[in-house]
């Protein structure tokens, strides 16, 4: 009998990529999104597409009831992870709160496994190559809200069985990021400032290090995890093993432009400066491996972006906390909002 799978932020970037490689594991695809970070037109053909949150339980709660879903890929999130120290309500409610409502449903549902996308965020300043033994110490709420859905969905196996299946990715780009979201994904801000044809901002000196994961090497592992059984009710650190600074990612990014590099350096925010993972775990269990190298990524990706242009630069006007946020974010969101916030 054909699988049926739920895929939350299936309108985003990895959720998309993931809804498509469902799809083409024979699986009958459900998409919900609310679309506040993601495009429609990112939605893949064949799969049936809800508008909507996970923070209505309401809806959650009618959608498993009318699909009966076998797996759920809970991919949505709000994933500004710097902006998360200013949204702090808004950041638990979505990241924190909206999963809950998932695993409820999942648990009442009998699903056969959840596959939950965390983040590299939950490692705080750990010293790096983190692997899933290092604990866990978030340094932001973004990471918070991340451990505290790996925490719950292992109390939630512990207590009722539900199989889960917990990825922590980092840094992933390509094809569909949204690349006009100011305070997330580095490479896509970076296309779209080209784009428009202005400067590269950095936070910093831009030594700051991270390991940059193209989609591919990413999303068939997520989507593929449900078939193995010797995945489930384990965590994996996944994506691209060599970091990068962010200085040497401008020169990437703007060599697969053909242009001179124009940086901005901002002020320094309050951020984990070193971050990279370990991923010997996901190779040997679920034979991941990285494929694509950063410079052919980025081809791909800037390939990509030439052809569908920048988009509009997506504003956040809901700052609950303005104290301490960065210069170059309070000026849009003063401008943005009238000088309210």
């Amino acid at each position: 009998m054909r699988k049926v799978s739920l895929v939350t932020g299936g309108a985003g970037f990895i959720g998309s990529h993931v809804a498509q490689h469902c799809l083409n594991m024979g699986h009958k695809v459900v998409v919900l999104d609310d679309l506040s970070g993601g495009f429609q037109d990112n939605v893949p053909e064949g799969v049936q597409f809800v508008s909507g949150s996970v923070t209505d339980a309401a809806l959650i709660e009618q959608l498993f009831r009318q699909h009966k879903f076998n797996y759920v890929y809970h991919l949505a999130a709000y994933a500004a992870e710097g902006l998360s120290h200013f949204i702090r309500r808004f950041n638990y409610n979505n990241n924190l709160m909206g999963s809950i409502n998932l695993i409820n449903e999942a648990v009442k549902h009998n699903v056969e496994c959840f596959v939950f996308t965390s983040s590299i965020a939950v490692y705080g300043a750990a010293q790096p190559p983190m692997d899933e033994e290092t604990v866990p110490q978030p340094e932001d709420p973004y990471g918070v809200a991340k451990y505290a859905v790996e925490l719950d969905l292992r109390t939630a196996q512990n207590m009722f069985g539900l199989p889960y299946i917990i990825f922590r990715p980092h840094n992933v780009y390509g094809e569909k990021q949204h690349i006009g979201d100011r305070y997330r994904n580095v490479i896509g801000i970076f296309m779209n400032q080209i784009m428009q044809g202005k400067p590269l901002p950095i936070f910093g000196d831009g030594t700051q290090t991270r390991a940059f994961s193209y989609i591919d090497d990413v999303a068939p592992y997520i989507a593929r995890s449900v078939a193995m059984p010797q995945a489930y009710n384990q965590v994996f650190n996944i994506g691209a093993d060599q970091p990068y600074t962010i200085l040497e990612l401008a020169y990437a990014v703007t060599d697969a432009f053909g242009i001179a590099p124009n940086i901005q350096h901002l002020p320094a925010r309050n951020e984990v400066v070193h971050a990279y993972a370990s991923h010997e775990k996901a190779q040997h269990i679920l034979g991941a491996e990285t494929a694509v190298d950063l410079q052919t990524g980025i081809q791909k990706m800037a390939n990509w972006v030439q052809q569908v242009g920048a988009r509009p630069v997506t504003l956040f006007n809901n700052i609950e906390i303005p104290k301490n946020l960065p210069p170059s974010w309070r000026d849009v969101v003063s401008q943005s909002s009238g000088g309210s916030q």
